[in-house]
């Protein structure tokens, strides 16, 4: 069973904010001629590495709810130039919406194993995925979702 990650999103308003990021990224990476791979550094290096590149994913929190993911391709270990260890979590650039939780904040990131992630949205979430993001996050927040 995949282990995952858990991280806030910091500076996003929503999942749009996040893909608008990814987008741009990718589009600088393609004009400068560099490997087309959405990378994000945090400062410490997760200790189960084996167990969160099968298969595991990134969950996004963002306003105070875990609401996307991203499949983790790859983590890689580095020292930045002042020799401090760093890493870079390899995400597929798809954001995968899921059936809003609410979060408290946190420094860092978490482990979350598969039995306690929020869903997904897709076809077993009726009309969750045809509903706008605000309307999800509102109706998660009054505590109806």
């Amino acid at each position: 069973m995949p282990l995952h990650l858990l991280k806030l999103c910091v500076g996003a308003e929503s999942i749009s904010d996040l893909e608008e990021w990814i987008e741009e990224r990718m589009t600088l990476e393609r004009r400068l001629g560099r490997p087309q791979e959405q990378i994000h550094t945090t400062r410490m290096v997760p200790k189960r590495v084996e167990e969160i590149v099968a298969g595991g994913s990134l969950y996004w929190v963002i306003k105070g709810q875990i609401c996307a993911r991203q499949r983790l391709i790859a983590i890689r270990p580095f020292t930045d130039g002042d020799g401090i260890g760093r890493c870079h979590l390899v995400l597929e650039p798809v954001v995968v919406p899921l059936e809003p939780r609410p979060c408290r904040p946190f420094q860092g990131w978490r482990y979350l194993t598969e039995t306690d992630a929020p869903r997904d949205i897709d076809g077993r979430s009726g009309d969750l995925g045809a509903m706008p993001e605000a309307l999800r996050r509102e109706l998660a927040e009054m505590g109806l979702l």
